[in-house]
């Protein structure tokens, strides 16, 4: 799905891949019939497939009157922000980190019109609660599932392998979610709109969520993705133009851009000596990198170096804390947000939590 607002011409990480990617043609035109095949496209079409599933469930109404029945029954601050940021971790734990904020920010930012909310800290803690919660599953975030698919690993065996970091996340969240807010009352009037639940749209795209996730798990991704997608074509068109299209281009345009980048000699030579043979040393190199050039370049551009992709998905994941360029999901949640979204207010509880929580991962690294 699109942002509300989203502007082609204003997207400013799609034209900058469009640049670089001029840039690199230039630099080398003989090898542009040889693009095609630098995407990983079963990661393109479980990603695709991902988006598609979900903009079915968002616009059918369900969560939004879900997650209001829930807000209802809430009597204090602290109790609004755990069911906030314990709602977003869920959701983005099977429908991705950007998905759930585009359920759980509008929700928040409407309740701010019926009661006197710390909204910027609300919208903060949520983007650290998608970042969170995506850790766990293969389908929670991109970088996740370019490393799922590429590295061939079971559903269930990917999980098992975050559930350390995501535990450590977890743990931080709560400690973090219960000193940042206080259980002061917080009188909540009801919200008079009628939210229209269409039940067939629902269900036929919950009843194909598993099966399109089983698909992706054994291989079978590209067939899965053409059968949902004929699906909605025949039933619901109109959710098809809901799909984050600039989003699908943005992940193709990074997989030609980075893995251009990575022949590059001077690319190349950098990396080379940062040693990403040692667990550690690739840890720390995925969660740097990922302060400056966001998680899922980081993550495409390291898995040229390096085949642990454990690590490295430790790593990238941990790296969406920190500063707000370490996952699309901070830029798309102070978006969201408008003049309610705050950088420093956002870093105030973002790079704190980055240094707990990634510190805490690196020494489990180191001892396990």
């Amino acid at each position: 799905m699109s942002q509300p607002g989203y502007s082609l011409r204003g997207d400013v990480l799609l034209w900058t891949l469009v640049a670089a990617l001029l840039l690199l043609s230039a630099l080398h035109p003989a090898g542009i019939p040889m693009y095609p095949r630098l995407v990983d496209w079963p990661t393109v079409a479980t990603l695709a497939g991902m988006l598609l599933l979900t903009a079915g469930i968002e616009t059918s109404g369900f969560l939004q009157r879900l997650a209001r029945n829930i807000i209802g029954l809430v009597r204090d601050e602290r109790a609004l922000a755990l069911v906030l940021v314990g709602g977003s971790a869920l959701l983005s734990a099977v429908l991705t980190n950007d998905i759930a904020l585009f359920i759980v920010v509008p929700l928040t930012l409407s309740l701010g019109r019926f009661a006197e909310l710390p909204l910027t800290r609300l919208v903060t803690f949520e983007a650290l609660a998608v970042n969170t919660g995506s850790m766990l599953t293969p389908i929670g975030n991109p970088q996740n599932i370019f490393l799922w698919q590429s590295s061939g690993a079971r559903f269930l065996d990917f999980i098992a392998v975050m559930a350390v970091p995501t535990l450590i996340a977890a743990i931080c969240l709560l400690g973090f979610t219960l000193w940042g807010f206080r259980p002061q009352p917080v009188r909540l009037q009801a919200d008079g709109t009628n939210i229209t639940v269409h039940w067939t749209l629902f269900a036929l795209s919950a009843a194909l969520f598993v099966p399109f996730v089983v698909c992706a798990d054994f291989h079978y991704v590209l067939p899965a993705l053409a059968a949902v997608a004929g699906l909605f074509l025949l039933c619901f068109r109109g959710v098809l133009l809901r799909l984050d299209w600039p989003l699908l281009l943005v992940f193709t345009l990074m997989f030609i851009d980075l893995r251009l980048m990575a022949g590059l000699p001077w690319v190349a030579g950098m990396l080379a000596k940062a040693d990403l043979g040692h667990a550690s040393s690739l840890y720390l190199t995925g969660v740097g990198l990922s302060q400056g050039i966001s998680n899922v370049p980081a993550t495409i551009l390291l898995s040229s170096y390096s085949g642990d992709w454990r690590t490295l998905a430790w790593a990238t994941d941990m790296g969406g804390f920190g500063f707000i360029l370490g996952s699309l999901a901070n830029l798309i949640a102070l978006r969201l947000a408008g003049r309610h979204g705050s950088l420093g207010g956002f870093h105030a509880w973002s790079l704190p939590f980055l240094f707990v929580a990634g510190s805490l991962t690196g020494l489990w690294l180191l001892v396990k």
